[in-house]
């Protein structure tokens, strides 16, 4: 083994050594890892190294080993299974892994048992290495010996759900590999001219937006549905939550699941319905009206949404008239009540014509005070089919002072499939679109109603079955949901449909037919040069 090699494969070994020490390894232990570690083991003992090296040069020569092994995912049918590359190192110090990454020069090792688990993750070349902590051990030992996770937690007498959470954190990290995700486009959805990059044909998440009560304390004057649904009872609820654990399970997906109504805090089981979708797991999020700091605190208690989503009209005197009196202030109000408890708040905006010039100074009040702002258009169902949509030219242009104004106001998000046309036809990086997918109705994405009925999308009727006669898993392969999720034939020949394909609900809302029409807001198919990326499969 020559000194190149030495400090190539064992460079924190190496630093630890002077020069006589190291020039006296490479000569007489130059035969074999074993040997080297048996003479670092030597020289430990000796006093010639510190007492900690052997177990540092054990980690390094494990991340060799680890480095040059090959990562498979397991296939469709397969379940979640132990990272193939997965080693475990007993030491006899702790702190060595610090060492290793160079996080504190002034902490050494000490004596004392330690256990390091080093990994290589998919699509990666070097070797990952941490210190393995109790869920780690739990979650490889749960998958070993394929426990089912209910019988786990029964057995450990946990908290439903504790189980999944493990096994999320550990997949999260590549120490366990799960089979790619089965939410995918088809490539009968894209012209076979088109190649569509991988990460825009497979979905890693799918988000149930529960509308789990009609009930509001509003009566907004764009209002899609305020139709008299019932509501589900909570042990119904407690079912949903199941069966979309089972299809997330099934299909390789993490779920989330965006509590909607309505206002979805008047759900008389909100917190119980809430408390369960976090403990099995899935991220929750609320898109709600503004509510008390008392209720937050409850909610917090349970599980910090991943966002708070609340709903502004345009300046106040817009806003209030769409919304009612008050309201804007109410809702500011509330913004400063969601920092304090540190929940990240969003505010949605329904654009229409009489609001289109009101986005960007009302951006202006927002910047710094909630995480995001974004818009969607009117769908003109309901009672929104009495305001009007933007004149798609003007459209355009405030597509373009959205856009510019982004990269000063940083309150302004994405969202609107039709800012990429705009984005596209300027030659500027895309974003992923309304679901991350462009449209993702009935694909990464659906509806549930307070009375069972399952949606494509929200904002417009769009059935594609009911929970009372199926599972969401027999909805979600129906033919009624392959139809919602398949692109328009207008569409089919843009370079952007991935991330775009318009919004179903405008044309729906239109009369037009989201089958074979294209967005009226749509500037005309954009055809760009394609770059190389993977055939649509």
């Amino acid at each position: 083994m020559t000194q190149a090699a030495l400090h190539t494969l064992y460079l924190v070994t190496a630093s630890f050594l002077d020069a006589a020490t190291l020039s006296n390894l490479e000569t007489a232990h130059s035969k074999s890892a074993e040997t080297l570690l048996t003479a670092v083991e030597q020289i430990s003992r000796e006093g010639l190294a510190p007492f900690f090296l052997p177990d540092i040069f054990a980690v390094e020569r494990t991340m060799e080993k680890v480095a040059s092994k090959t990562v498979v995912q397991p296939g469709p049918t397969e379940s979640i299974i132990v990272n193939p590359s997965l080693e475990l190192c007993v030491l006899s110090t702790s702190g060595c892994v610090d060492v290793i990454h160079g996080l504190d020069a002034k902490t050494c090792p000490v004596p004392g048992q330690e256990m390091v688990l080093v990994w290589k993750k998919s699509g990666t070349q070097k070797a990952a290495v941490a210190v393995a902590k109790p869920e780690d051990l739990a979650a490889i030992k749960i998958v070993t010996d394929g426990v089912d996770p209910t019988s786990a937690e029964t057995e450990a007498n946990v908290a439903p759900g504790l189980v999944d959470i493990l096994l999320r954190r550990a997949l999260h990290k590549g120490i366990l590999l799960s089979p790619a995700s089965l939410i995918r486009r088809r490539c009968q959805d894209f012209s076979g001219s088109l190649c569509i990059p991988e990460e825009h044909l497979s979905a890693e998440v799918f988000t149930l937006q529960w509308h789990i009560t009609q009930d509001c304390d509003l009566f907004c004057r764009h209002c899609y549905d305020r139709s008299a649904r019932a509501n589900m009872g909570v042990d119904k609820a407690l079912d949903v939550i199941d069966d979309f654990h089972s299809f997330c399970r099934d299909r390789h997906v993490r779920g989330q699941i965006s509590f909607s109504g309505g206002n979805p805090l008047l759900y008389p089981g909100f917190l119980e319905v809430y408390e369960q979708a976090a403990r099995k797991g899935f991220a929750v999020a609320i898109l709600g009206n503004p509510t008390t700091r008392e209720m937050l605190d409850s909610i917090v208690k349970i599980a910090r949404p991943e966002y708070f989503q609340v709903s502004l009209e345009g300046l106040p005197e817009h806003n209030d008239s769409i919304r009612g009196h008050g309201h804007f202030q109410r809702v500011m109000n509330f913004l400063e009540i969601l920092r304090a408890v540190e929940i990240q708040g969003q505010v949605m905006l329904t654009l229409t014509r009489d609001n289109m010039n009101q986005v960007l100074p009302l951006a202006e009040i927002l910047e710094g005070k909630v995480w995001g702002l974004a818009f969607n258009r009117l769908s003109p169902v309901g009672r929104g089919a009495a305001l009007a949509l933007p004149d798609p030219a003007e459209f355009q242009d405030f597509a373009a002072r959205y856009c510019e104004s982004a990269s000063r106001l940083k309150v302004l998000s994405f969202k609107d499939n039709m800012l990429n046309a705009h984005l596209a036809a300027a030659g500027k990086p895309l974003f992923g679109g309304c679901t991350g997918f462009g449209c993702g109705a009935a694909f990464n994405f659906m509806a549930l109603l307070p009375d069972g009925e399952v949606h494509a999308c929200r904002k417009f009727p769009s059935l594609i079955g009911n929970i009372a006669a199926a599972s969401l898993g027999e909805i979600y392969d129906g033919q009624a949901a392959v139809r919602y999720r398949t692109r328009s034939e207008a569409c089919r020949e843009c370079s952007i449909v991935a991330t775009c394909g318009g919004c179903p609900a405008v044309v729906s809302g239109l009369g037009l037919d989201i089958a074979t029409d294209r967005d009226p807001f749509c500037p005309g198919p954009i055809l760009l040069p394609q770059s190389p990326a993977t055939p649509a499969s």
